[in-house]
């Protein structure tokens, strides 16, 4: 569903991301783990096209978006919730999930996800400023599964959270994954998280991918090592 290739990004002379490289099949979750400044907010950017990749491609069922703006790969398939959330604070929640429905025939925010965020229901007509943290973060979640993304992208979805709502989250995630047809990448550096939703996790180190392996593969030490050094 996602394939990144050779993906370089640079900050002037300064080169980032290292010729970046990796897929994300269907109804697949796969966790970006790494250290606060190895890498894994500037990919997330370059994937949306926030920041611009001096080489390589990004590409969504098939179709290459490495050269679209970011509102156009919204409008091919992905989804991103920015690290921050970065809600309307002044909108209620239900005007917050509804600026994902720009495009669509309709306003109405579909069942299916208040299901998912039965919080959001019961607080959809409560300014999005004065929900916690967590409850924003879902409200970020909500706002960009409307789009009916075929790629989800989530940057550190656990910052500042509180575990029982990062619970939460990671069981949403994983219905998510069963009833679509999508691709879900996740930024992170709670490990805990990371194994209750990701099928493969990779680390990133200096701008480069220095492990991957499969949830079962039983390293998680050896995880635990490269985010604590």
């Amino acid at each position: 569903m996602l394939q990144v290739e050779d993906l370089v990004v640079s900050y002037g002379q300064s080169q980032v991301l290292h010729g970046i490289g990796f897929e994300v099949g269907n109804k697949e979750t796969v966790a970006v783990m790494g250290r606060n400044g190895m890498g894994k907010t500037t990919l997330f950017k370059a994937l949306i096209g926030m920041l611009p990749a001096s080489r390589g491609s990004v590409r969504v069922s098939g179709v290459d978006l490495s050269k679209d703006e970011s509102y156009r790969r919204v409008a091919k398939g992905i989804g991103y919730v920015p690290q921050g959330r970065q809600i309307f604070s002044g909108l209620t929640v239900e005007e917050n999930i509804q600026t994902g429905l720009e495009n669509s025939p309709s306003n109405r925010v579909p069942d299916e996800i208040y299901t998912l965020f039965p919080v959001l229901y019961e607080m959809r007509k409560r300014k999005g400023g004065n929900l916690s943290g967590g409850q924003q973060q879902q409200l970020a979640i909500a706002r960009a599964l409307v789009t009916n993304p075929k790629v989800l992208l989530l940057d550190e979805p656990t910052e500042g959270i509180q575990p029982s709502v990062i619970k939460e989250i990671a069981k949403a995630l994983n219905r998510i994954r069963e009833t679509r047809d999508i691709a879900i990448l996740v930024s992170e550096q709670v490990l805990s998280f990371a194994l209750d939703v990701a099928d493969r996790l990779f680390v990133i180190e200096g701008g480069r991918f220095v492990h991957q392996s499969s949830r079962s593969a039983g390293d998680t030490d050896r995880i635990r090592e490269y985010l604590s050094v």
